[in-house]
């Protein structure tokens, strides 16, 4: 079993990370700014910033696997560059794997088209998405030696869009897909399969990829 550091882990998607790979048997440390009121057995939870080089150091330790779902919102709107860069760096010192939680605004409507977040996007979400989106670019130039993965979920996924566990899943690269229905969904449990499917089948190294149910 791996080791594996989840990065806002006490989030939508990483909680829903962190109880897939702990039901697995892999040891897990969950890494966020507030402690779950239910911790999850066996799992270690370190309380603070992934900003803290000390904690940082401390959550990433022994990891061989370290995925970060931090949000870019709130007061980590123009920080989430700057974590991006820290665990990066993190990674390449530690030799673990790094998959970020991206957004749905870094896919593309069709080949060769631009990205979503180059077009048209909702005043509401434009900064988000921009902060999202630098992440990833800054994965594209990021040294050889880094082994990263970029992975966008499904144009609805969130605690506002709840579901349930089916079991299944499809991946596609950076073009936005859509099930037979015209839609984009995936459930917490359903993408937390996907993301820890990527841990123990160790596929789509150095690739942007998208999720959906």
């Amino acid at each position: 079993m791996a080791h594996i550091t989840v990065i806002g882990g006490t989030g939508y998607a990483g909680a829903a990370i962190v109880a897939e790979a702990a039901a697995r048997g892999h040891r897990v440390t969950a890494m966020a700014r507030s402690v779950p009121m239910v911790p999850i057995d066996g799992v270690a939870y370190l309380q603070g910033s992934a900003l803290s080089a000390d904690l940082r150091a401390r959550a990433i330790a022994g990891a061989e696997a370290v995925i970060t779902a931090t949000a870019p919102r709130g007061d980590m709107v123009d920080k989430q560059v700057e974590l991006s860069q820290l665990l990066m760096e993190s990674a390449i010192e530690s030799g673990a794997r790094l998959i970020v939680v991206g957004g749905y605004s870094s896919l593309r409507p069709a080949p060769g088209q631009p990205r979503f977040v180059e077009g048209e996007v909702a005043e509401q979400y434009r900064i988000e998405a921009q902060a999202g989106h630098a992440v990833l670019e800054s994965l594209l130039a990021a040294p050889a030696e880094l082994d990263w993965t970029f992975v966008s979920p499904a144009a609805s996924f969130g605690a506002w869009v709840p579901g349930e566990a089916t079991g299944t899943y499809r991946v596609g690269g950076d073009v936005a897909m859509v099930d037979e229905d015209g839609k984009s969904f995936i459930s917490a449990p359903d993408f937390a399969m996907a993301i820890v499917d990527l841990v123990d089948a160790g596929a789509h190294h150095r690739e942007h990829i998208s999720v959906i149910g």
